[in-house]
């Protein structure tokens, strides 16, 4: 019995979630459409808050029909508590999982991350903050450009 039900759902579950990675993308490049100096400036308005609620709501379907029932316990900082949290070990997919549950932060990510095709439009609507491993100066830049949002009053999101 159990072979059959992964017979069915398995195909299922593939479907499901193409079909809500196509939304994501398509709310990604709506909310990114025509946004000046993308990635230097700040989402604002509908745009930020298409990002915050419809990814947020997106990922989190995406793990439930995979089969994860995430449980949170406790209050999530707010970005006046908060302005940077760390998720770690930064190893697997499951970090999409705490983003998801806060808000969709920026993150802070490879810079080659952001050419990939459907995740790197849906990972630039984030805004993350680009980590590129041939620039020697990337530490310092990545830290300098970490402070700089943190100190910002609100203007970016969290960043993790």
């Amino acid at each position: 019995q159990t072979v059959l039900q992964g017979i069915i759902l398995l195909p299922l579950r593939v479907i499901c979630i193409t079909f809500i990675l196509l939304l994501a993308w398509l709310s990604a490049s709506i909310a990114t459409f025509r946004q000046p100096r993308r990635g230097f400036l700040p989402l604002k308005g509908w745009r930020r808050r298409m990002i915050q609620s419809t990814l947020s709501s997106l990922t989190r379907t995406a793990f439930f029909v995979m089969g994860f029932q995430v449980k949170v316990k406790g209050k999530v900082a707010s970005l006046a508590e908060a302005p940077i949290f760390v998720a770690a070990p930064h190893s697997s997919f499951f970090d999409a999982i705490i983003c998801a549950l806060t808000g969709m932060p920026s993150i802070v990510s490879r810079a080659e991350n952001l050419s990939t095709p459907v995740f790197g439009t849906i990972l630039r609507s984030l805004q993350p903050v680009a980590v590129s491993r041939q620039d020697p100066d990337s530490r310092k830049n990545t830290v300098a450009e970490i402070t700089r949002r943190a100190l910002s009053r609100g203007q970016w999101p969290q960043v993790n």
